[in-house]
């Protein structure tokens, strides 16, 4: 049986050879490899012991290729210029060559007021990607971790699987929504005049299932309250609404100007403004992967527009 040259072989060794047969001088093959000429010598002799051949001889203008190094050098070549290309180019990303179907779950405070906006940006960059905008569900953490949802977008999640890669998106402001001609007539309250008034709650599922954040913070200031009314469908809320005293807690990534019949009020906690971050939500395997940075910096900047937006109204 043939000796195996190649399993006992350290495949960097064969890359100096490379080089010093480029060069045919290991000074100059040194200066391209940022070794030292001592190490490119030493490299050398290990390859001559390896395949029991001398590789190079010196000559008057440096070094000659014995006829076995030009046949190694010219099978090996292209190997290792196809390995070259496939190194140089894993990290190159061009979102107009996705084809793939890119599946992005979203809280119902994001879905609502971002899904056109995205939808429109990612078809324009990547027009060959089918893309599903799915609704935040109590098992997307676990599809996020199945691979079979590549982006999520929600509030920080309690007690997630250490597979999560969270990352912050945004400081949302808090807002609350009321029928144009409610009783409250203010721009801008504090917690402590809604009294009086139910809530009408969001539930963002696999986050507040159980429980309004709306509610804790007004048990926070002892502010006497009702939950009236619960949806995981903003336009179930809009339309309650519509018909009662409710108030709905959002943000200010609401778009109002597409519910005339609703009005906008600030609500400063403390005197301040309340803020409260949103967050992707990744496989940690992806926290590097340019797709999933490209879908952050598409979802990020689609979220500060809409927010600037609203912030001008």
């Amino acid at each position: 049986m043939a000796k195996d040259l190649f399993s006992t072989l350290d495949l960097n060794l064969l890359r100096t050879f490379l080089v010093v047969y480029q060069e045919q001088n290991t000074r100059k093959a040194a200066e391209r490899l940022f070794v030292s000429q001592p190490a490119v010598s030493q490299a050398l002799q290990k390859l001559r012991h390896h395949f029991s051949d001398e590789l190079f001889v010196k000559v008057h203008r440096g070094l000659q290729p014995t006829a076995f190094s030009e046949q190694l050098a010219n099978s090996i070549t292209p190997y290792f210029d196809g390995l070259s290309a496939a190194v140089n180019t894993a990290n190159i990303f061009d979102p107009s060559e996705i084809d793939t179907e890119l599946n992005i779950a979203l809280s119902p405070v994001v879905l609502t007021c971002l899904s056109g906006t995205l939808f429109k940006e990612i078809r324009q960059q990547a027009p060959k990607a089918t893309l599903k905008l799915l609704s935040w569900s109590a098992s997307t953490s676990e599809e996020i971790q199945k691979g079979a949802i590549q982006f999520g977008v929600n509030y920080q999640l309690p007690n997630t699987s250490k597979e999560l890669y969270n990352q912050k998106l945004v400081d949302l402001t808090g807002r609350i929504f009321v029928r144009k001609d409610h009783p409250l007539k203010q721009t801008v309250i504090s917690p402590i005049e809604t009294r009086g008034y139910e809530l009408a709650s969001l539930i963002s599922p696999g986050w507040n299932d159980n429980f309004s954040y709306a509610s804790r913070l007004l048990d926070k200031y002892s502010i006497e309250h009702v939950v009236g009314f619960r949806s995981e469908l903003i336009m179930a809320l809009i339309d309650v609404l519509q018909h009662t005293d409710m108030y709905m807690p959002h943000s200010n990534l609401f778009p109002i100007e597409d519910y005339p019949s609703l009005r906008g009020i600030d609500v400063l906690v403390e005197g301040k403004p309340y803020m409260y971050p949103i967050y992707s939500h990744i496989h940690t395997k992806n926290r590097n992967n340019p797709l999933h940075t490209w879908l952050f910096s598409i979802i990020q900047k689609a979220l500060l527009a809409q927010i600037n937006k609203q912030n001008l109204l």
